[in-house]
């Protein structure tokens, strides 16, 4: 199964969600509820830290939809594989749509394999939501049994890891995430999480960038 190393990921991740946001003081019922309305690992562990903080809440929203401004580029991507959609299904799927549901359902369209689309995307985004809102409830609720030396922080960064490396299909590619990363970090001193936002921006110059010289050199006699 496609799916299946992506899990590996999502498992740890998705307890480590609902441990922090129970040690952030957020109620077991109103974690297991952001966990069921938000579903964005890294917006949600963001929240938690601002919520455990004091955090303002217009300070915890815009953080977390500058987290999630992503979403808005992979959406732009896939979009023409899935046009056919009805309306309701557009949300639905847009509710599914993951880091890593996007990046495994997109390798494998633009490899053109013989493959249904709807029901590819669908197949992960489901299994992705049901194994994150199992183990995310395994955090809220049994976070407390579970052994520090384990070391489920470390499985937040190599779940994104798995997926950046996915992501890499060629050169534009590389170019287009070390731009966006590199931009991201140098610009985090910044307020307001706008290194993220001029990360995406940049990144997405980069590719757009070498995409059309390559072009233009392989349309030279």
């Amino acid at each position: 199964m496609d799916i299946a190393p992506i899990l590996l990921g999502v498992v740890p991740f998705a307890m480590v969600s609902g441990i922090t946001a129970v040690a952030a003081g957020i109620p077991e019922g109103i974690a297991m509820l952001m966990s069921l309305t938000m579903f964005a690992g890294a917006s949600q562990l963001a929240a938690n830290q601002l919520i455990g903080a004091g955090a303002a809440s217009f300070v915890i929203i815009y953080t977390a939809l500058v987290i999630n401004a992503r979403f808005v580029v992979y959406s732009a991507s896939i979009a023409p594989y899935l046009q056919s959609l009805r309306p309701g299904a557009k949300w639905l799927y847009a509710y599914l749509l993951t880091d890593q549901g996007y990046a495994l359902s997109i390798l494998r369209f633009r490899q053109g394999d013989d493959v249904d689309p709807h029901r590819y995307y669908l197949g992960a985004g489901v299994t992705i939501w049901l194994t994150w809102q199992i183990f995310s409830a395994a955090g809220i609720y049994l976070g407390s049994g579970i052994p520090g030396h384990w070391g489920l922080d470390f499985a937040v960064p190599l779940c994104f890891l798995a997926v950046l490396v996915q992501a890499f299909e060629d050169g534009d590619s590389v170019i287009a995430g070390l731009a966006g990363g590199m931009t991201a970090v140098l610009a985090h001193p910044l307020p307001l999480n706008i290194n993220l936002i001029m990360g995406v921006l940049v990144g997405i110059a980069a590719g757009l960038g070498t995409e059309s010289l390559r072009r233009r050199r392989e349309m030279q006699p």
